[in-house]
Order: structure tokens, then C-alpha cells, then sequence
């Protein structure tokens, strides 16, 4: 079996939490893209955004993404808009790419309105729904596998992507 899986979702789905545990129960390493992307730039992704421009995040984030698919064999979680570049929907065909759908609330939950996270700064409900109506179409199409989040623990969640991909 192919250990690549890549897990998509919007903020707060558990892309990284989730990741980590499918990782461990595959036996495989995991990789985190935003990790890269902050690595590259040498500060957070909220830095990246406020002195150089969403931009420059984006291109840095594609370059991280591009990398991993290329060099890892394992799971990789990308940040929730990382689908919207249309090189990174076309490297993500033929790969095991996992959707984690969260709703509104559990997302509000995870990340919280006083959140770093760039684009949920100003109004965080309603730019999170903003969000969604954007990228949910991108994150079904791409997905071989969509796993519903909400009110769920990751072990859980874990367990039904091991099983919904082998």
C-alpha cells in the first residue's frame, strides 16, 4: 500500500492533529507544509502575512507543498488553502488526498475568534463561511476519502481514514 496520504480541510478541521495519528498508525513520517513554509520564512504564517503580503505566503506555501508531494513518503497536511493554487489541485491527482469537513461551530471551537490565523482576523464566522463556500467544491473534488470532524476525537477520525484507505 501506498503510505502517501495528503489530509486537506478548512482551519480547525485537525489536519495536523489527525495527520499525526494516521502517520503513527501507518508507521510512516509526517510533514506539515505550513511547518515548512514557517522554516523557509523564518517566522509564523501571521508574520508572513502582515510584513509580506498574502502574496508571498502563497508562494512560499506552494513551493513547501510542491517539495513534500515531490520528497515525502508519508502524510502530509497541507495549510487549508494550499488547494486553491491550481498546480497544487493538478499535483494532488493520483494521490490519496483525505477531505476533514468541520462545521462552523467545532471550527470556531478549535481555533478560536482570538485566533493568528491571517484570514480569519477581522469577522472569523463569517469569513470562516466565506472560506468554505470557496474551497469546499476544490476540497470534495480532490478528496478520495471525505471524513465528517465534528463533535469527534482524532483517534477516532484516525482510525476511519486508516480504514477507509486500506
Amino acid at each position: 500500500m501506498n503510505s502517501k496520504v495528503v489530509v486537506i480541510g478548512p482551519p480547525g478541521s485537525g489536519k495536523t492533529t489527525v495527520g499525526l495519528l494516521v502517520a503513527e498508525r501507518l508507521g510512516v513520517p509526517f510533514r506539515d507544509t505550513d511547518h515548512d513554509v514557517e522554516a523557509t520564512a523564518g517566522k509564523p504564517i501571521g508574520e508572513i502575512f502582515v510584513d509580506d503580503g498574502e502574496e508571498r505566503f502563497r508562494a512560499l506555501e506552494r513551493a513547501a507543498v510542491r517539495e513534500a508531494l515531490e520528497t515525502h513518503d508519508g502524510v502530509i497536511a497541507l495549510g487549508g488553502g494550499a488547494i486553491l493554487d491550481p498546480a497544487t489541485q493538478e499535483d494532488l491527482a493520483g494521490h490519496r488526498v483525505v477531505y476533514l469537513d468541520v462545521g462552523l461551530s467545532d471550527a470556531v471551537k478549535r481555533v478560536g475568534l482570538a485566533s493568528a490565523r491571517p484570514l480569519l482576523v477581522l469577522n472569523p464566522r463569517s469569513q470562516f463561511r466565506k472560506l468554505m463556500e470557496e474551497r469546499r467544491p476544490i476540497y470534495e473534488r480532490l478528496a478520495v476519502l471525505q471524513v465528517a470532524t465534528d463533535g469527534r476525537e482524532p483517534a477516532e477520525i484516525a482510525d476511519e481514514i486508516v480504514k477507509g484507505l486500506s
